[in-house]
C-alpha cells in the first residue's frame, strides 16, 4: 500500500461525512475520496431533507410517533417482498432503530438540525403514516465558514436564503399574508447577510455544508479529484482500494474497512438503457458523478445486486433556456392543471410520491404513449401559480412557444390539436376532471384524499378541495412532462450492518455499502420527504459503527 488508514470512504455524499465522524469520534482514521472536483453528491444537489421517524424533534415538538407506529407505516407501505432484498423487515427494523440514534450524534457533533413543521409523509392515509411528518433539515449555513473549503462545496439547487418552508410559501405571495411576509422576510434576511459578508445556503447546500464543517473540524481527510479504480480484495476480505494520485495509480489500505457510498448511474445512459428503459440521463437532477463506476466494480467483485430498476422519479419538464430540469411535481399538485397521455386520457393521482408519479408514466406507456405526457393548464393556473422559474402571472418567455415547448389554445379543442391530441378525447377528460373539481371528489383517481396531496395543492383555494381546481378558462396551456429522477436506486444487497453480500448470501468482511450504490431499504417506494437521503446517513453511521466496533456486533 501507498498509504493506510482505518477506513476508507468512496464518495463523498451525506453518509459519508456521517461515517467519517463515527470514526473519528471512535479516534479511527478516515479517508474521503471523491471522484470530481467537487464535494457533496447528489445530496447537496437536493432538497437536503432526510426522513427519520420518531426523531428528537418530533418529541420536543409534541409530534405523536414511535418505533412500532413507523415499523407499522413502512410494513404497510414497503411490505414484504422477494424481488427487494434491500428491503427485509430486519433491514427496515434496523432503520428505524438506528435513524433516531444518528440524528443525536449528529446534534451532538454540532450539526445544527430542525425538523419542518409540516410535510406529510407521501402515504399519510396508510397504518401508522404521519400527517405532520417525520422530515429533518439542516439549518441555514453560511458557507464562508468554510474558508477555502467553500469553493469545493457541490452547489445546491435552490439560490435564495429561505428554508424549504420559507421557499414553499413564497409563492403566494398573490394570495396571502403569510406569503407577503415570506417575501419581506428572506428579502431583508438576503439584505442583512449581503451587508455583513454572509453567503447563506438552504437545502442541500446547508446539510452538506454543515457535514463538510464538522468533517474537516474532526480531522477528516477529503480528497476530490480522486475516483478510485478497484477494491482490493486479499483473501476474500476487502482490504482497501486503488485510486489516482499524481497521475499514477495510488493504494490506499484499510484497515477496518471500505464504505461504498459513491452514488448510482443516473448519467450512464448504457445502465439505464439495460435497467431503466425509456429514461434519459439528460432528464436527471442527480450529481454528475453518478456513472456507475462502483455498480460495475461490485458487480466483478460477485456481488448481489437487486432493485436496479428503481429511481427516485422526479417529474420535469425541459423548458428552453432554463438550465436544468424544471420540476412539476408542485405544480401538477395545484388547482386548475391535469395530466394526460398522447391519447388526451387522464390516468394517474397527479399528487402523491413523485417515485410513483414516474413509475406511473413508464407503465402507462408500455400500452399508450405516455413519454412526453401533457400538464394542461387553464389561464386560472398561470395567475396564481408559478411555472418553471417565472413567477404567477408573469408572461412566459416568447421562445417557449417560438420553439414549439409551450402550446397554447382559445379552446380545448384548439389545445389539442396544438399538442397532437385528439380533441374529443380531451374535451371529454377535461369535463370528466372538472366535475370532480367541483364536487371535490376525484372519482377516479383520489386525488386530494390524502393530507399530502392536499398540501402539495392551494391552501388558500376558495373550492371545495385545495387539490382539485376547473380547468376551464381560456387561453388554455400545456408543456410536455417526462419521468425524470434525482437518482437511481438499486445496486449492492447489504445485511443489517451495511456489510456487502456476494450471490451465494456470504458476507464480504469489511466491505459496506450505504446511499443510492445498494439497494435502497425502501423498496419499491418512497414514503416520505428525504426517504433516500435519511437511509444514506444511516447506513453510513451503522457501517461505521460496526466497522469501529462501537456495541456488540459481529465481527
Amino acid at each position: 500500500m501507498d498509504e493506510t488508514f482505518d477506513f476508507v470512504v468512496v464518495g463523498s455524499g451525506g453518509g459519508s461525512m456521517c461515517a467519517g465522524l463515527v470514526m473519528r469520534s471512535a479516534g479511527k482514521s478516515v479517508l474521503i475520496l471523491e471522484k470530481t472536483d467537487l464535494v457533496g453528491g447528489s445530496t447537496a444537489k437536493s432538497g437536503g431533507t432526510m426522513w427519520i421517524p420518531n426523531n428528537r424533534f418530533m418529541a420536543e415538538a409534541g409530534v405523536p410517533d414511535s418505533y412500532e407506529q413507523a415499523t407499522t407505516y413502512l410494513d404497510a407501505v414497503v411490505g414484504d417482498h422477494d424481488d427487494t432484498p434491500g428491503a427485509t423487515r430486519e433491514r427496515r427494523q434496523t432503520f428505524l432503530r438506528e435513524g433516531p440514534a444518528m440524528v443525536d450524534f449528529l446534534v451532538g457533533q454540532g450539526v445544527k438540525l430542525r425538523r419542518h413543521n409540516y410535510w406529510p409523509d407521501y402515504y399519510d392515509d396508510q397504518p401508522g403514516g404521519s400527517e405532520r411528518g417525520r422530515a429533518i433539515a439542516a439549518e441555514l449555513f453560511d458557507v464562508n465558514e468554510l474558508g477555502p473549503w467553500k469553493k469545493k462545496l457541490r452547489g445546491g439547487s435552490l439560490g435564495l436564503p429561505a428554508s424549504m418552508e420559507e421557499m414553499f410559501a413564497l409563492p403566494t405571495y398573490k394570495q396571502s399574508w403569510r406569503g407577503k411576509y415570506m417575501v419581506a422576510k428572506v428579502g431583508l434576511r438576503g439584505l442583512l447577510a449581503k451587508l455583513t459578508g454572509k453567503r447563506l445556503l438552504t437545502a442541500g447546500g446547508a446539510l452538506q455544508g454543515r457535514m463538510l464543517q464538522a468533517a474537516l473540524k474532526a480531522g477528516v481527510d477529503i480528497r476530490t479529484d480522486s475516483g478510485v479504480k478497484e477494491i482490493i480484495i486479499e483473501d476474500g476480505v476487502a482490504v482497501g482500494v486503488v485510486t489516482t494520485r499524481d497521475g499514477r495509480d495510488w493504494r490506499v489500505g484499510a484497515r477496518l474497512g471500505v464504505l461504498m457510498n459513491a452514488g448510482g448511474f443516473a448519467h450512464n445512459q448504457a445502465m439505464r438503457d439495460k435497467y431503466c428503459p425509456n429514461t434519459s440521463t439528460e432528464w436527471s437532477l442527480a450529481a454528475p458523478g453518478d456513472t456507475g463506476d462502483m455498480h460495475r466494480e461490485l458487480m466483478r467483485l460477485g456481488v448481489a445486486m437487486a432493485q436496479m430498476e428503481e429511481r427516485v422519479g422526479w417529474q420535469i419538464t425541459l423548458p428552453p433556456g432554463e438550465p436544468a430540469p424544471a420540476g412539476v411535481q408542485m405544480q401538477l399538485g395545484k388547482p386548475h392543471a391535469f395530466l394526460v397521455d398522447q391519447s388526451g386520457v387522464r390516468y394517474m393521482n397527479e399528487g402523491g410520491s413523485y417515485m410513483e408519479f414516474c413509475r406511473n408514466i413508464l407503465a402507462r406507456h408500455e400500452t399508450v404513449p405516455a413519454i412526453p405526457s401533457w400538464m394542461i393548464m387553464d389561464s386560472q393556473f398561470m395567475r396564481e401559480y408559478m411555472f418553471a422559474s417565472t413567477m404567477p402571472g408573469s408572461k412566459k418567455p416568447q421562445r417557449w412557444f417560438d420553439e414549439g415547448y409551450m402550446k397554447t389554445g382559445d379552446t380545448i379543442e384548439a389545445l389539442a390539436q396544438a399538442c397532437g391530441l385528439d380533441p374529443a378525447s380531451l374535451k371529454a377528460t377535461t369535463e370528466r376532471f372538472n366535475g370532480f373539481a367541483r364536487t371535490g371528489q376525484d372519482e377516479d383517481f383520489h386525488r386530494g384524499r390524502r393530507a399530502y396531496d392536499r398540501w402539495l395543492g392551494d391552501r388558500y383555494f376558495k373550492g371545495p378541495s385545495p387539490a382539485l381546481g376547473a380547468v376551464e378558462e381560456g387561453p388554455f396551456y400545456a408543456v410536455p412532462v417526462l419521468p425524470g429522477d434525482v437518482g437511481t436506486y438499486g445496486g449492492a444487497v447489504t445485511d443489517t450492518y451495511a456489510r456487502v453480500l456476494k450471490e451465494d448470501g456470504s458476507v464480504i468482511p469489511r466491505l459496506y455499502a450505504a446511499g443510492v450504490v445498494a439497494a435502497s431499504v425502501m423498496g419499491r417506494k418512497y414514503p416520505g420527504a428525504g426517504a433516500s437521503i435519511g437511509p444514506t446517513f444511516t447506513w453510513g453511521y451503522v457501517a461505521a459503527k460496526h466497522a469501529a466496533n462501537l456495541g456488540n456486533q459481529p465481527a
